[in-house]
């Protein structure tokens, strides 16, 4: 009898912890490349970020209700009173666009969002700020170049631009405020991307050599503060001349960093400046033999005292980097999605999709197949139509019989090969 109380007493606490889990929410973990510093955040709130996907997989009409009923529960959640309940409804509104394309359902809310963001950035701090600067990104990808998109950027870059140059936040709110500076600025008409270019120099150039030549003492969450601020810096490189921006010889400062991520994305901004030279003047005068001499060694770099997959990962993207440099190569990568594909040609528009692919995480292929604002940027043309597969999907029992007999035929088809020993006599 005490043993089943036991039980009775478990299974209880079972029920009441996944009762309590419901109101939560996170992102995927996403690992697309190590050139780029990962925009989502880990917490304690992941089981309900796969409920939004998972109602995705059912095919009755009421699924697309409770998604939306969700949607809007957790929007209405950014204004609870408690930090943890802001923090988990912005990240599940996150979670939701991710994996969904719905501008239709969040236009007539967007200057709720828009202002529970702000409000999240202005009060908030650490893991809430990150969050909101997350959200502001997705929401801006969501809602695509418009006018209503620009009055968004508009709001809420001032408060960016604040945390990012602020010394006394946490470099992870930081961090995100930068790349949602990049975003905001890339996506909206927010006239100042030139005064954008300069905040987010000034965070980086904490990570370029002392006037003595030392390195200076950075802290790994610092390192990728400034990885994520020079990504994001690069991203609007694309977008924009390299007049008044840091010399070649400047940024190959960055490649002696410690730190890989610092490494690699210095790797990038220095090839997107040839690429931009060599698009305008056919030429790179700064490209000199001691920059070529420092890509060459980290593209063959083979030190002890370095991880077995940093290395490889510097390797594998400064070998890339290197070819454009001495070879003229540009990057020739095919994405595959659907019955579409898309073919990264330069660097500009490699930069482009790892920045998409950063914020948009695992629902990247789902926003290439229905995001305009995603297939104007890569230049995919129009929305294919979709078929209307329903009519011809295999109900549950079909695919069974269909499994069963294929089953059959192997193994009658694997028994006709099959070594018939007999008894010798």
């Amino acid at each position: 009898m005490p043993k089943g109380k036991r039980r009775a007493k478990t299974s209880g606490a079972a029920s009441k912890n996944r009762i309590e889990a419901l109101g939560t929410s996170d992102e995927d973990s996403m690992n697309d490349n190590a050139s780029v510093i990962s925009l989502l955040s880990d917490s304690t709130i992941h089981d309900d970020g796969g409920n939004f996907g998972d109602e995705l997989a059912g095919d009755e009409p009421s699924q697309e209700d409770l998604f939306e009923e969700k949607l809007y529960e957790a929007i209405d959640g950014i204004s609870e009173k408690s930090a943890q309940g802001r923090t988990n409804s912005l990240l599940a509104v996150g979670t939701a666009f991710t994996r969904r394309y719905v501008p239709h359902l969040i236009i007539d809310r967007r200057m709720t969002l828009a202002d529970g963001i702000e409000r999240a950035l202005k009060k908030g701090r650490g893991a809430e700020q990150a969050a909101a600067a997350q959200l502001a990104a997705l929401l801006c990808i969501q809602l695509g170049a418009c006018d209503v998109t620009n009055h968004i950027c508009h709001q809420l870059v001032p408060t960016l631009t604040h945390i990012a140059t602020d010394t006394s936040m946490a470099p992870l709110a930081r961090a995100k405020c930068c790349w949602a500076l990049g975003v905001l600025n890339y996506i909206g008409d927010t006239d100042d991307t030139a005064g954008s270019l300069v905040v987010l120099q000034q965070v980086f150039a904490g990570s370029y050599p002392k006037g003595d030549g030392s390195q200076p003492t950075v802290t790994a969450d610092t390192a990728q503060m400034h990885a994520a601020a020079l990504s994001a810096w690069s991203l609007l490189l694309t977008v924009t001349d390299s007049h008044h921006l840091p010399s070649l010889a400047q940024l190959a400062t960055l490649l002696q960093s410690p730190h890989l991520e610092v490494r690699m994305a210095a790797g990038e901004a220095i090839v997107l400046l040839v690429e931009q030279e060599r698009d305008t003047s056919n030429s790179c005068d700064d490209l000199d033999d001691q920059l070529v001499d420092q890509l060459r060694d980290l593209a063959t770099d083979s030190h002890k005292y370095r991880a077995k997959k940093d290395r490889k990962t510097q390797r594998s993207s400064f070998r890339d980097i290197l070819r454009y440099v001495e070879e003229d190569e540009p990057p020739n990568i095919q994405i595959k999605f659907g019955k579409e594909m898309l073919t990264l040609d330069t660097w500009s528009r490699k930069k482009q999709y790892d920045v998409l692919c950063q914020v948009l995480g695992s629902g990247m292929n789902l926003h290439l197949v229905e995001n305009d604002l995603l297939r104007d940027i890569l230049q995919l043309g129009e929305r294919i139509s979709p078929l209307n597969l329903s009519a011809h999907k295999q109900s549950k029992l079909e695919r069974h019989l269909m499994n069963a007999a294929n089953f059959k035929a192997r193994s009658i088809s694997r028994a006709k090969n099959r070594d018939k020993r007999t008894a010798v006599i």
